[in-house]
C-alpha cells in the first residue's frame, strides 16, 4: 500500500488543545510535587520548633520565592484549565466553541496572574535587595 504524500515527512506541531493538555499535566506533577514537599516541610515541626525555623528560613530565599510565585501560576492555570475541561466534558455541544472558551480561560489566567505577579514579585526584589 503506497503511502500518501501527507503521511511522509509529516511532523505534528501542536495545536493549541495539545499544549494546553500538556501543561495541564506539567502543572498538576509540579503541585503534586509540592504537596509531598509540603508534606514534609510540616513535618519536621516533630523535631522541634528550632529544626523547624530553620526549614522555614529557606521560604525567605528570593530563589524560592520564585518558584513560589511558579507554583502559583500552575495552581491556577491547573484550576481554570481542568474548569474549561470539565465544561466540555458536561456539556459536550460547547466544543463548538473551543477556540472561544480556550481564548476565554487564558484570559482569565493572565488576568488573574497580573496582580499576582505584582504582590509576589515585590517581595521578591526586595529580598533579592533589588527595592
Amino acid at each position: 500500500m503506497a503511502k500518501r504524500k501527507a503521511d511522509v515527512g509529516t511532523l505534528y506541531k501542536g495545536s493549541p488543545g495539545q499544549w494546553s493538555w500538556l501543561l495541564h499535566r506539567i502543572t498538576g506533577v509540579a503541585v503534586i510535587l509540592f504537596l509531598f514537599a509540603h508534606i514534609v516541610d510540616t513535618a519536621v515541626i516533630g523535631w522541634g520548633p528550632e529544626a523547624y525555623e530553620k526549614v522555614l528560613s529557606v521560604y525567605h530565599n528570593w530563589a524560592v520565592q520564585l518558584l513560589e510565585l511558579g507554583l502559583v501560576a500552575a495552581v491556577l492555570y491547573h484550576a481554570i484549565n481542568g474548569t474549561k475541561v470539565m465544561i466540555f466534558d458536561f456539556w459536550p455541544a460547547t466544543t463548538r466553541h473551543m477556540r472561544g472558551i480556550s481564548l476565554a480561560s487564558a484570559g482569565v489566567f493572565l488576568a488573574s496572574m497580573i496582580p499576582v505577579t505584582f504582590l509576589m514579585g515585590k517581595n521578591i526584589l526586595e529580598s533579592a535587595g533589588v527595592l
